[in-house]
């Protein structure tokens, strides 16, 4: 697969045990990509107010959902870190990032890693989202983590291509998808592939439904680390999902 880069939505940790078209999807996404030396996961649960990298040999997987079947606790996924890809992401990105020796892997890392490369042994820096500094701050963070990823180091963008929790907790499973969804995610997807950086990034402004689709932005500040990292900026929607007729599912892959 000719991608340099990836933003997935991860959704519910529950597809981690049900099958579904995005379980489905990640499965056969690890099997189709080149296995990478190292990712870079950029999480939209980890939310800091400078760059954070996580700098532990072997990450602990953090727990932060509620609510859940025991077997997702019990979910053993341990992949090695990798200290020396951190070390050198953080020289890139400057004196502002701060490097953890003791960071885990949380849900929007595990629940999409444990899908495509289940036996664990691709390894993982966990970076966080500043989620009060916007895109062009994230997109910039993704442009001085390019030579890694030139050097196959693999960026994962980790989020939700809709995320409106309040609109989620109030349907019911059964209802249609709601048209502000798929206006916001057809302008995404149509922006994203014509390579339209300028309008990505003032999306709030410029897509139909921003603020309704994205009430805070945590979970689609990954993209736009992503799409900085990416080697040309092309995107291609690889998957489309919509769980419950408000959280899109959508997958993109950057060249």
């Amino acid at each position: 697969m000719d991608v340099t880069t990836l933003f997935l939505s991860h959704g519910s940790p529950m597809m981690v045990l049900e099958d579904t078209p995005t379980r489905r999807f990640l499965k056969e996404l690890g099997r189709r990509l080149p296995r990478p030396p190292a990712v870079i996961a950029v999480s939209a649960h980890w939310q800091t107010a400078e760059p954070v990298l996580g700098f532990a040999a072997w990450p602990d997987k953090i727990n932060d959902i509620y609510g859940f079947p025991p077997e997702l606790y019990q979910l053993a996924y341990a992949p090695p870190g990798a200290p020396e890809v951190a070390a050198r992401a953080a020289d890139r990105l400057g004196a502002a990032c701060r490097r953890d020796p003791g960071a885990g892997i949380d849900h929007s890392i595990w629940s999409v890693m444990s899908l495509m490369w289940p036996e664990a042994d691709v390894p993982v820096v966990p970076m966080s989202v500043q989620p009060e500094a916007g895109a062009s701050h994230h997109y910039f963070l993704g442009r001085r983590l390019a030579p890694l990823v030139a050097e196959g180091v693999l960026v994962i963008g980790s989020g939700a291509a809709t995320h409106n929790l309040e609109d989620y907790f109030r349907r019911k499973t059964t209802e249609a998808v709601e048209p502000a969804v798929v206006e916001f995610t057809d302008w995404l997807a149509a922006t994203a592939e014509r390579g339209d950086v300028a309008a990505l990034l003032d999306y709030r402004v410029r897509a139909p439904h921003a603020l309704r689709n994205h009430p805070t932005e945590e979970h689609l500040l990954p993209l736009f680390v992503a799409l900085g990292a990416s080697a040309h900026g092309e995107a291609v929607r690889l998957h489309h999902d919509v769980d419950s007729g408000v959280l899109a599912m959508d997958a993109y892959g950057f060249r």
